[in-house]
C-alpha cells in the first residue's frame, strides 16, 4: 500500500511511525505536552532524528472527559506549533489531529499540512468530508461514539467488529464518491471502548484489512495498558511496545506513538522476524 503525500508516494510495505506532538496543556500523558515554539521544535527534531516518518500535531485534547476547546483557541495553538515546525523542519511530513473542517482547511492552506487526522470520522463536523475532498490530502478516519466528553460513558456493542466494519465501510464509500482516494483507518483504541473491547479489537485487528485501506494503530501509553497493569501512563512504555508488536503482527501500517525510538526498533525487529517467518511458509 501507498499514500500520496504532497505528490510523493509514501510506501507502507514496512510500517511507518507517527510521532505525537500535543500543543495542549491537558493531554493524558504529561511528557507529550509542549507549549512554546522552542519546545515544539526540540520535540519534533528529536522525533525526526529517532526515525519518525510523520509528525502528528494536536491542539485539542481527546482524553476521556477533556474540556472543550474553542475553534479559535485550537487554531491559535496550532499556528504557534506549525509555524515553528515549518521553519525548523520544512521537509517534515505533518498531520494535524482535528475534527473541525475550518481548522483542517487553515492548516493545509496556510502551513502545507499533508494529512488530516479526524478522531470523529466526520461525525463532529458535517463539512469535514467535503473539506478533505477539496483539499486533496490523505484522511485518517477514526472510530468513536459520542464526543471526548461522553465517549467512555458505558460504551456497548452487540458485535464490536461488525460495528466497526459497517462504520468504516459506509464512510469509505461516501469519501470515494467525493473523490477522496487516500483514506487511512484508525479503529480508535481507547475511544468509546472498555478495556475488554480494546483487547478484543487487537485480537481481531486483521479483519479490518478487508477494508483495503492502510491501518493506523494508536495504543501508546493508553489506559488499556496502565489500568490492566495498575500503573500509570509514565510506566506504560513496556506495555506499549508489547502491543505494538501485536499490532504489527495483525497488520498495522502506521503506529502513532509518544516514544519514537522504541517503536522504530520494534518495527525493525518485526521486519527481521517476518523475513524468516515468510521463508518458513
Amino acid at each position: 500500500m501507498t499514500i500520496n503525500i504532497n505528490g510523493k508516494l509514501l510506501d507502507l510495505s514496512t510500517a511507518r511511525v507517527m510521532g505525537i506532538v500535543n500543543v495542549t496543556p491537558d493531554s493524558f500523558y504529561a511528557e507529550s505536552r509542549v507549549s512554546g515554539a522552542d519546545d515544539v521544535v526540540e520535540r519534533v527534531r528529536q522525533m525526526l532524528s529517532d526515525g519518525a516518518d510523520i509528525i502528528d500535531v494536536g491542539a485539542y485534547s481527546s482524553r476521556p472527559g477533556a474540556d472543550d476547546v474553542s475553534c479559535a483557541q485550537e487554531m491559535k495553538r496550532l499556528r504557534i506549533g506549525l509555524q515553528a515546525i515549518r521553519k525548523a523542519a520544512p521537509e517534515a511530513v505533518i498531520s494535524v489531529d482535528t475534527f473541525r473542517a475550518d481548522v483542517a482547511k487553515m492548516c493545509v492552506e496556510e502551513y502545507g499540512v499533508a494529512i488530516i487526522n479526524d478522531i470523529s470520522g466526520g461525525m463532529l463536523d458535517a463539512d469535514m468530508f467535503r473539506t478533505v475532498a477539496a483539499l486533496h490530502v490523505p484522511y485518517i478516519m477514526m472510530h468513536m461514539q459520542g464526543t471526548p466528553q461522553t465517549m467512555q460513558v458505558a460504551p456497548h456493542y452487540d458485535d464490536l467488529m461488525e460495528t466497526l466494519m459497517l462504520y468504516f465501510s459506509e464512510r469509505i464509500n461516501r469519501l470515494h464518491d467525493m473523490g477522496v482516494c487516500d483514506i487511512i483507518v484508525d479503529p480508535g483504541f481507547g475511544f468509546a471502548k472498555t478495556l475488554d473491547h480494546n483487547y478484543e479489537l487487537m485480537a481481531h485487528l486483521d479483519e479490518l484489512r478487508e477494508l483495503q485501506c492502510p491501518l493506523l494503530v494508536g495504543v501508546s501509553r493508553k489506559s488499556m495498558i496502565y489500568r490492566l497493569l495498575d500503573t500509570t501512563p509514565q510506566e506504560a512504555l513496556c506495555g506499549t511496545t508489547a502491543l505494538h508488536m501485536l499490532a504489527l503482527m495483525h497488520g498495522a501500517d502506521i503506529l502513532r506513538v509518544h516514544d519514537v525510538k522504541p517503536c522504530v526498533e520494534t518495527i525493525k525487529i518485526y521486519n527481521k522476524y517476518k523475513q524468516y517467518d515468510n521463508d518458513r511458509h
